[in-house]
């Protein structure tokens, strides 16, 4: 196969768009596409000035996803004096899984214009995700549980940071999944906190000015063009599942999507134009009355509905 564009050697065959591309093009289209979506989601206010930054915190696991976004974000806007580029790494304390990748952020990070920092469930909460995993005190999948943790972790360096916006590597697949998963348990409450939590341009969000909002400039990229992308671009990045994926429903989600999408080319892209026009009408609604979290964590201070916080109950719950 041959690029459509220079004619080279095709490392990609689009089925969904029917495109051939090479390597060059191939990164070309994703860094295209992650450079359109900080536009749309205007993460780079035009009030931003080198006198007053705005300060974007990334979620690096090390894994291929969050790699890719902070090598593009680094080369396309490091140089840029009204950006600060901090990367978060966390280490869940998953044996024989983390330590990788956390070698390849601090790699990845190292010549590069951006701030590193690395904590974990242990340091964070004096907890590990594998003893979680083995006690499992609410009978939910790990995932469940890293969820509530990370989640806790990821906002509370972005408030210490004063930053922006808290970006994350979620790409086509992870969105496209989260939305079959919220529209086949009919969680339209849900919907309506994703679309306000990450979905939404930044000026057309609802926020309650606690919570940092996050944005996700990858996810209009395939799962696999992000691979393909670090490879020819010879980033350093952990390829590796984590060993509890296989026993959530969003593993069995994600076996559905990739059928789906092996026979229907564009399944994904279809997904989402739906899922963020139905999660706006329930965003909209849910704004005509009380939303958000109202209170804080009597433990920790973080924003809850509860007298606390998940992260903290979960603690109490394991000692």
């Amino acid at each position: 196969m041959e690029c459509d564009r220079c004619g080279r050697d095709a490392v990609l065959f689009a089925a969904y768009s029917g495109a051939h591309l090479c390597d060059r093009h191939l990164q070309q289209s994703v860094e295209r596409r992650v450079r359109r979506r900080v536009r749309t989601d205007d993460l780079l206010p035009a009030a931003a000035t080198p006198e007053d930054p705005v300060t974007w915190l990334i979620g690096l696991s090390g894994g291929k996803d969050s790699a890719v976004l902070t090598h593009i974000l680094a080369d396309t806007f490091g140089p840029d004096p009204r950006v600060e580029l901090v990367a978060l790494s966390v280490h869940e304390g998953i044996e024989g899984y983390r330590d990788d990748s956390l070698s390849a952020a601090e790699e990845l990070v190292a010549d590069r214009p951006v701030e590193y920092i690395e904590t974990g469930y242990e340091s964070e909460f004096g907890l590990e995700m594998d003893q979680i995993a083995k006690d499992d005190p609410w009978d939910m999948a790990p995932c469940a549980y890293c969820g509530v943790l990370r989640r806790d972790v990821l906002a509370n360096v972005a408030r210490q940071y004063d930053a922006d916006v808290l970006l994350t590597g979620h790409n086509l697949d992870d969105e496209a999944e989260t939305a079959l998963m919220n529209t086949l348990e009919g969680d339209v409450s849900q919907m309506a906190q994703h679309y306000d939590a990450s979905l939404a341009p930044l000026s057309d969000r609802a926020t309650d000015g606690v919570f940092v909002p996050r944005a996700k400039p990858l996810r209009d990229v395939p799962e696999s063009e992000v691979a393909l992308y670090a490879r020819v671009s010879g980033i350093p990045a952990h390829i590796a599942e984590c060993p509890y994926a296989s026993e959530s429903f969003r593993g069995t989600v994600r076996d559905v999507l990739l059928e789906l999408e092996e026979h229907h080319p564009g399944t994904r892209h279809s997904i989402m134009a739906g899922y963020e026009e139905t999660a706006r009408f329930a965003a909209e609604n849910r704004r005509s009355g009380a939303s958000g979290p109202s209170g804080v964590c009597e433990n920790c201070g973080a924003p809850t509905g509860r007298d606390q916080c998940r992260a903290c109950e979960l603690r109490a719950e394991l000692g």
